[in-house]
């Protein structure tokens, strides 16, 4: 079963996303690079509890 996460801007700490993924296959954090509306630009997101 895939869980749902939140995925947080690296500058401003705001979670903006929210993604799946299946914890069993993929044991590391979620990065990805998305735009964030607050900061106005993209920059990298991370997986958050």
């Amino acid at each position: 079963m895939r869980d749902l996460i939140h995925v947080a801007c690296g500058d401003c700490k705001r979670r903006n996303y929210t993604a799946t993924k299946d914890r069993k296959k993929q044991a590391a954090k979620l990065e990805l690079k998305k735009f964030c509306s607050f900061c106005r630009k993209h920059t990298v997101h991370k997986e958050t509890k």
